[in-house]
């Protein structure tokens, strides 16, 4: 049998979590859902104008789309755009704040670097942040005051996991993160690369090892009880990770199941099975993190065309058929569910609920 590549860094932690334990069944079970977007309208280069040119179709259809699906609560589906930091210009967010406050979804931060260090990093990510928070009213603040975010790295290179070293350089990546306000990484999962963790399927602590690399790797896992936090530790959120032996690759190979939503590899009825029965849970909770490259014209072209409504239908049906709530979540209402607080909307929509 032949397996997708790097196999053995993921495989035995996908066959651990394949022993989950039952759900209580004095509880109902719920699916909770996000769409983390590795949103990136100056990719290849591009100029302002063919950045808006990105940007404007979401502007425009995503509300649609939103509004035509309505979760167990009669909330709108959701959609968290992870904005590159080197790509801000005011002008490309000033649309997805736009649908960020009418209640459509939210922006939290990506990043893209290659060994600039540790000073550079603390430096864009904190002017960064600042702004989205400062002058388009996005992110929100903790308890104390402090701006905090959700975040992705750039290239999947987190705390420097590349084996050759690039598009990081950090191995206190994950110190630092926390330090600037980080409440999760939502990077995961990376198969087949190399920088995939080896805990799959389970929502966890990363403890920082400042002097080694990839310290994500594994973690201790979070648990219902509110009071389990870990100190010292950054929540990964990674999404589902599977192997899909009904809709192969090169004949015999089963296809990587990761969770991404592309035009190269539509979602099936299969693939939402897939995503229900190996996403993350925490006690009868499922949290469901997809993730797409929703810029790029290819995918833009058929998520908005089509994909995305049919992918949220067919999570509908799933979750009618099995007799679970479906609710749709930001990054940061999918993190709130992960620690056992009540997720609650920071924007109530504009146009109350849903078209249907």
């Amino acid at each position: 049998m032949q397996l997708p590549r790097n196999a053995q860094i993921w495989l035995p932690g996908y066959l651990r979590s394949l022993r989950r334990a039952k759900f209580d069944d004095s509880q109902p079970v719920r699916v909770f859902v996000a769409i983390a977007d590795h949103f990136e309208p100056l990719r290849g280069d591009a100029g302002l104008v063919k950045g808006l040119e990105r940007v404007e179709p979401w502007r425009k259809l995503w509300p649609e789309i939103a509004q035509r699906h309505c979760d167990a609560m009669g909330r709108p589906a959701q959609y968290t755009f992870f904005y590159p930091e080197e790509e801000y210009r005011p002008a490309l967010l000033e649309p997805l704040a736009e649908m960020v406050h009418a209640g459509f979804g939210d922006v939290e931060i990506h990043l893209h670097h290659d060994g600039e260090g540790e000073q550079n990093f603390i430096d864009r990510i904190s002017s960064f942040k600042e702004a989205l928070f400062n002058r388009h009213g996005l992110l929100r603040m903790d308890d104390s005051g402090r701006v905090i975010f959700g975040f992705i790295h750039g290239n999947w290179a987190l705390d420097n996991s590349r084996p050759d070293g690039r598009w990081c350089g950090l191995n206190n990546e994950i110190t630092l993160l926390r330090e600037l306000g980080c409440y999760a990484d939502f990077t995961m999962p990376s198969a087949p690369s190399p920088t995939q963790a080896r805990q799959v399927n389970a929502i966890y602590w990363a403890v920082d090892d400042p002097a080694k690399p990839k310290s994500y790797d594994s973690g201790p896992p979070v648990s219902p009880d509110p009071n389990s936090g870990h100190q010292g530790g950054l929540l990964m959120i990674p999404g589902p990770l599977a192997l899909n032996w009904k809709e192969r690759s090169r004949g015999i190979a089963p296809r990587l199941e990761v969770g991404e939503l592309a035009a190269h590899n539509p979602v099936t009825p299969e693939r939402v099975r897939l995503w229900l029965d190996y996403a993350p849970r925490v006690g009868n909770n499922i949290l469901v993190k997809l993730f797409a490259h929703g810029a790029w014209e290819a995918n833009a072209n058929a998520l908005l065309a089509g994909d995305l409504d049919r992918t949220l239908l067919i999570l509908e049906s799933a979750t009618a058929q099995r007799g679970w709530q479906l609710h749709f979540s930001t990054a940061s209402e999918l993190a709130d569910v992960a620690l056992s607080r009540e997720a609650r909307p920071r924007f109530m929509p504009l146009r109350a609920g849903c078209d249907r």
